[in-house]
């Protein structure tokens, strides 16, 4: 794309800046604002930027700043859970249904792929469905 070659792609693109985000290309604050930059000051002298249109970018770009905020929020929250629950499992019993696999759970890593326990003879186990857990 060629920022500042319309301002109607310009637009449309920063209005979308908060769906660039969320869906993984990581537009982020730093960009969008480089963007509406570039926008003003590319833009027709005889035809300058309706000042709605700046309102409603600069909204936008708050709006983009907040979600960030919130997802790292979020973020962190769901780690410090995923963090006390691996905490809670120490020592218990855990047994699986279909793999006849059971022990006391020694040790619990947070993985991208979700929890594995490690018990205390060396298995590694996907919490999930199918796990029980009980006291030792």
């Amino acid at each position: 794309m060629q920022v500042g070659a319309t301002s109607t792609t310009a637009n449309a693109n920063a209005a979308d800046g908060t769906s660039i985000a969320k869906s993984g290309l990581e537009l982020g604050y730093d960009a969008f604002l480089k963007l509406l930059l570039a926008q003003m000051k590319n833009q027709d002298p005889t035809k300058p930027m309706d000042a709605t249109q700046y309102v409603s970018q600069l909204a936008t770009l708050s709006q983009l700043e907040q979600t960030i905020k919130q997802s790292d929020k979020l973020d962190q929250l769901l780690d410090r859970a995923a963090y006390e629950q691996g905490i809670s499992l120490l020592g218990k019993t855990l047994s699986v249904k279909e793999g006849n696999i059971s022990g006391i759970v020694a040790t619990v890593e947070i993985l991208a792929d979700g929890a594995w326990a490690t018990l205390q003879d060396g298995q590694k186990v996907l919490l999930g469905e199918g796990v029980s857990l009980s006291a030792a």
